[in-house]
């Protein structure tokens, strides 16, 4: 028994060696096809250095070593230059050799065969297999120096890298089906060879893509943009990263490799074009960026900047293929680049001292790693859940120029950005905006960098947004890395430069043409008909002279003496909201549910009144103010240019929703248990049914199992789109009319616009506490501050809002919350029975020193329950 187990592991042994030693040789007949012998005049006519030989692909060359193989063909001896790589398989030892001499009598010689020699000068790219092999003659005789001196060679050489680490094409199944037919005459031995031949030669070609790991939004993406084909094999150079990166010597090469690699790519790519003349080029950066140590400390210094100044000279087409190869990564492969170009960022900007006078747009290093990773938030944007199918037609009447325009062409000042709002010359690239993403691979708020945003100089920032030299960076280019306040910031500065603009123009036409001078936007308002009074004066404007919307705005009460600073528009405000929101009036519906308006389709009201609402949501953004308002996130999404969806009515109307998808979940028979059809009913103002085809002759169209996907989306189509279409289209166009010129939709998406107008829905007073400051002896530790703190938060969520009401002028906190406020607390005299007062426009409480904290309560209550109107104090 002992004697024919043995017998059997030597056969066994035997057949392993056959296949072993047949499977070197068809890859030897391979690279001899592929790249020669090295020996310029070869004689032999299936050697690639051969002058008389016909280049083939990578298929044709596998099909043609297997019949060289079959017909013992001869082999060239490798060329000294070649020896180094003639052997690119970890299958090619001395065991192995051995085998094949001992067991076949092919036309080889021994020295054929001998273990690949330690002598790798003349390597001038890399394989996956052949790292392999170097790193285990490395690791047989504990001396790294030969890997090391290779990777250092290669990944400091553009050329070398461009060439290394490239994907085997797949063979087809006809090519397949030809190679099982020639091989029918081999023994089985032989057919496993030939197959795990073919195998050990291919790679998957859409490795490269992560598809492994690719989430199902990303495969969706990539039947609607199509694969990116590299030539680069992904998934091996992440493999080799794997293997050598553990290894602190070998890790050391990369390091130094890079640095001698970023300054000569960036020379190419600066004078060279090199990438509209070898497309490939762009291997060099997905091949570093898989370097999943980029975001170590000893990278950060050197390496990583100048890298990244390189990959920041890429032109456009090439920016925007790497985006869509990365959009095709796995969330954490993403999270992986962002933090690799955050690291950077954060520690340029803690490391240095930025001020007005040493900016942080000046720093090369800061700048390019923003630039990269503009290219991971599209492709962030690219790999999410898309929505490029449902956009709002812009076909709204022209806004009228005003007469001014004549003047400004006269002084040279034509209006700017005539040809609309900027765009992301990238986002042109790549075809999308970043409000076609309902929601990416990872949170937007990843890409935002508050270190950044601590030490950014808005007004400078703005400036060089605004002037657009190329040797000036703005941030406001790249808005994904700014805060909601920050970008705020620049959209205020954007709004106030706008309003002195108008002013000045103001001037100089009332000059030129004598008459008189108005450079505010000047409403003057009754209380009890503050709907009426406004809309008659801004459709009079809208339909004379729309650049007005764009001055400052200036309300006054009739028969009130307030001077408007601002305060008295945060009422005028508060009150238009409070009257058009109003149920009563029917403009709009309300949900119960949802504490949400919606814009009602069988409205009395005509379209100025909607074109109104639009007005005043546009002049609170232009002028600062916050509004109490509550519409659901696809009023937003609509103004950016997006119409609404299924999924949309999940916030607009639940109800109507969670009927509509238990319709698409139904597993029934749904003709005959629901009976639906593509009619719908809706009831008018009085309760009415109104009836509604979905299709032409929808009442004799039933649901279907088949066609309920169509009814759904066409259901939600006229509830959020056709059936609200005149109000919304009057809506938009005010909101058009006041921020056409802003960058706005540049910078905000649809949940920063409604946090721009909204404010926040989070009131923090101990932020609130925090950043208050005092004056005329007040301070802090004063025994009626800590008093007044205590009352105040001690105070329910109402009165807290109206206590805000009362001080600033709005209940809401602005964006970034209650710690961006910065009131003052002023002493107004000793201790009196005076109420409290405040000047909303400056966000000033005027305090008496109360004796007790009891009086304090009861008079505060008093001031902030009762307040109305304005007097001059």
């Amino acid at each position: 028994y002992s004697h024919k187990t043995s017998t059997l592991c030597h056969s066994k042994k035997h057949a392993l060696g056959i296949r072993a030693a047949a499977k070197h040789l068809i890859e030897r007949y391979y690279h001899q096809l592929t790249e020669g012998c090295g020996n310029e005049a070869c004689t032999n006519e299936a050697c690639g250095s051969s002058p008389g030989f016909q280049r083939m692909d990578n298929n044709a060359a596998a099909i043609k070593a297997l019949e060289l193989y079959k017909n013992n063909a001869k082999l060239c001896d490798p060329h000294p230059s070649k020896k180094g790589a003639s052997s690119a398989f970890p299958e090619n030892s001395a065991k192995g050799a051995h085998n094949f001499s001992a067991c076949s009598n092919g036309k080889m010689n021994h020295k054929d065969l001998q273990p690949a020699r330690e002598d790798f000068r003349d390597l001038n790219f890399l394989t996956e297999e052949k790292v392999y092999e170097i790193l285990s003659l490395c690791s047989e005789t504990e001396d790294y120096s030969p890997l090391i001196r290779v990777i250092g060679r290669v990944f400091s050489s553009a050329e070398s890298l461009v060439q290394s680490f490239r994907k085997a094409k797949q063979h087809t199944k006809e090519e397949l089906k030809s190679l099982q037919a020639k091989d029918e005459d081999k023994d089985e031995d032989e057919k496993e060879t030939a197959s795990g031949s073919s195998t050990a030669m291919e790679v998957e070609p859409e490795a490269s893509a992560s598809s492994a790991d690719r989430p199902s939004d990303g495969e969706n993406n990539v039947q609607k943009f199509g694969p990116v084909e590299v030539s680069v094999d992904i998934e091996a150079v992440r493999r080799v990263y794997d293997k050598l990166l553990s290894n602190e010597k070998i890790e050391a090469a990369f390091l130094n490799a890079l640095v001698y690699l970023s300054p000569n790519v960036e020379c190419d790519l600066t004078y060279h074009n090199v990438y509209a003349a070898d497309p490939n080029y762009l291997n060099v950066f997905i091949i570093v960026m898989e370097n999943s140590n980029l975001h170590s400390p000893e990278y950060l210094e050197i390496a990583l900047p100048q890298f990244c100044k390189a990959m920041s000279k890429l032109p456009l087409p090439a920016l925007a293929k790497l985006a869509r190869l990365w959009s095709q990564y796995s969330a954490d492969q993403i999270r992986r680049l962002v933090e690799t170009f955050q690291q950077l960022i954060t520690y340029t900007v803690i490391s240095n001292e930025f001020s007005s006078d040493n900016l942080v747009n000046e720093d090369d290093g800061v700048v390019a790693a923003t630039k990269c990773l503009k290219i991971v938030y599209y492709a962030n944007v690219l790999g999410g859940d898309l929505d490029m199918d449902h956009n709002e037609e812009d076909d709204d009447e022209p806004i009228p120029e005003s007469s001014e325009l004549t003047l400004q062409e006269l002084l040279g000042e034509e209006r700017r950005n005539k040809k609309g709002p900027r765009v992301d010359p990238l986002e042109t690239e790549l075809g999308i905006r970043s409000s076609d993403c309902r929601k990416p691979l990872i949170s937007f708020e990843d890409f935002i960098n508050e270190p950044l945003n601590d030490v950014l100089e808005m007004d400078k920032d703005y400036t060089f947004f605004k002037v657009e030299t190329e040797s000036k960076f703005s941030f406001m280019t790249c808005p994904f890395i700014l805060n909601p306040v920050t970008k705020n910031l620049g959209l205020y500065y954007d709004n106030r430069i706008r309003m002195y603009s108008e002013r000045r123009i103001t001037a100089l036409y009332s000059l030129v043409q004598g008459q008189q001078l108005n450079p505010y936007l000047r409403l003057k308002v009754r209380r009890d008909h503050i709907i009426d009074d406004a809309l008659v004066r801004l459709e009079m404007i809208a339909m004379e002279n729309p650049a007005d919307l764009k001055k400052q705005l200036y309300v006054e009460f009739e028969g009130e003496q307030g001077v408007d600073e601002g305060g008295v528009s945060k009422e005028f405000f508060q009150l238009v909201v409070e009257e058009i929101f109003n149920r009563d009036i029917g403009m709009f519906t309300y949900d119960e549910s949802t504490k949400l308006f919606w814009f009602n389709p069988s409205s009395f009201e005509n379209e100025g009144q909607f074109t109104l609402i639009g007005i005043v949501l546009g002049l609170a953004i232009y002028n600062n103010c916050i509004l109490d308002v509550h519409f659901p996130m696809v009023v937003y999404r609509k103004l950016m240019g997006k119409k609404g969806t299924f999924r949309d009515l999940a916030d607009s109307h639940p109800v109507l929703y969670q009927s509509l998808k238990d319709l698409l979940e139904y597993e029934g028979n749904v003709e005959e248990d629901m009976m639906i059809t593509f009619q719908i009913s809706q009831t008018d103002l009085f309760g009415n049914p109104l009836m509604y085809d979905l299709k032409e002759g929808g009442d004799k169209i039933p649901v279907t199992n088949e066609n309920r996907k169509d009814f759904v989306a066409l259901y939600a189509e006229y509830m959020l789109n056709k059936s609200v279409e005149k109000q919304f289209k009057a809506f938009r166009r005010g909101f058009h009319m006041v921020t056409n010129e802003s960058p706005l939709k540049y910078l905000f998406r649809p949940e920063e616009i409604e946090l721009l107008i909204c404010g926040s829905r989070n009131l923090d007073f101990q932020a609130l506490e925090d950043s208050t400051e005092y004056d005329g002896g007040y301070n802090k530790d004063s025994r009626i501050i800590r008093d007044f703190w205590e009352t105040v938060h001690s105070f329910g969520q109402e009165q807290k809002r109206l206590f805000l009401q009362f001080t600033t002028g709005t209940d809401r906190a602005p964006v970034g919350g209650l710690g961006k406020l910065k009131m003052i607390i002023a002493k107004n005299g000793p201790d009196s029975d005076r109420l409290p007062t405040s000047h909303t426009c400056f966000n000033v409480l005027l305090l008496p020193e109360y004796s007790t904290k009891e009086k304090l309560t009861e008079r505060l209550l008093k001031a902030i329950t009762y307040a109305k109107g304005f007097g001059m104090l």
